[in-house]
């Protein structure tokens, strides 16, 4: 599903135009975002599921096409932990 076709589905259920639809849709992306930047940024959606922040160590790699090792810098990345409701309907 693409963003597009988010926000139709939005409009359709919410009965309302696809321009509302796509401004609550950046704007709960916005605030997800803004959420995550935190020091312990943390958005929990009963029923749906969790966005956590992680920080990944440094850690030793490989170059896939000539083999050298190469060093991957530690960095923060998004978790996604699905709800109940969520597991249930998949």
């Amino acid at each position: 599903m693409t963003k597009a076709e988010l926000i139709d589905g939005i409009s359709k259920d919410a009965g309302v135009t696809k321009v509302a639809a796509a401004a609550a849709l950046n704007s709960f992306m916005a605030n997800v975002t803004n959420a995550l930047k935190k020091k312990d940024g943390k958005v929990t959606l009963v029923g749906f599921g969790t966005f956590s922040k992680v920080r990944r160590k440094a850690r030793k790699g490989r170059n896939p096409q000539t083999g050298a090792p190469i060093k991957i810098k530690a960095h923060n990345v998004v978790k996604f932990s699905p709800g109940k409701k969520l597991k249930e309907a998949i």
